[in-house]
């Protein structure tokens, strides 16, 4: 287990001075960079090893969206590594200890020079520490894009959603399909399943539809082939 404590800033908050949601993806994604970084597995080691992990899915399930000021913990914890690919999850707690929020991640090890799947090296495992799966309701790692929906208009990748592995980060893929969300709608749960990589200057076709409380969008290459697809929940459609 690994955690480290923070404090909501203001720069971290929407309109109604409560953590957003493309924040609450940036503190897990920074804690497990922390992590690794704490650990020696981090950028640097990757690199040396011609290794970088991709994010394959999100599932994050939301009590509530903490205020401008709160205290925070934000905790990660591989519960599972085998082959290529590696299980995490993630959580953040409020000053009682109580969940804000929870999460589950697969990721997939890549071997750059090769440009597919590279084996866990030995000792990552054991590097990282092998804790116990989070209590939580798991939804299935693929989504289902229904018919009946309407696209909209393109959106360009820009330098800004870049990240260090040179491809669009996780997160910012969240965010655009987010600008998508009526004004109103509060996502208790987000689930996202990562297809394949952007770049710089890639085209991004957003296909958007609702269903039954939940909105789906899917941005895609011109040809209709998804990058991600990203469900949203609102609270009482779980």
């Amino acid at each position: 287990m690994y955690t480290f404590d923070s404090r909501i800033r203001y720069s971290e908050t929407d309109s109604e001075g409560k953590l957003t949601m493309a924040s609450l993806i940036n503190y897990f994604q920074d804690c497990s960079t922390f992590h690794s970084e704490d650990v020696g597995l981090g950028i640097k080691y990757l690199k040396e090893k011609s290794l970088v992990w991709v994010l394959s899915s999100w599932q994050i399930v939301v009590e509530r969206y903490p205020n401008m000021g709160e205290k925070v913990t934000i905790g990660t914890q591989p519960y599972d590594m085998k082959g290529f690919l590696g299980y995490r999850n993630f959580w953040m707690l409020d000053e009682k200890g109580s969940y804000i929020a929870k999460a589950n991640t697969l990721w997939s090890l890549l071997d750059t020079e090769k440009g597919k799947p590279g084996n866990i090296p030995e000792g990552m495992a054991e590097g990282y520490g092998i804790g116990d799966k989070l209590e939580m309701e798991y939804a299935p790692r693929k989504i289902t894009v229904p018919q009946g929906g309407v696209n909209r208009e393109p959106i360009i990748v820009r330098k800004h959603h870049i990240d260090t592995n040179h491809h669009v980060n996780n997160q910012q893929f969240v965010n655009m399909a987010m600008d998508f969300l009526p004004e109103d709608f509060a996502v208790q749960q987000l689930r996202a399943e990562y297809k394949k990589q952007a770049y710089l200057d890639d085209v991004l076709v957003p296909y958007i539809v609702e269903a039954e409380g939940r909105i789906v969008i899917s941005l895609a290459d011109q040809s209709g082939a998804p990058y991600v697809v990203v469900e949203f929940a609102g609270k009482g459609a779980l």
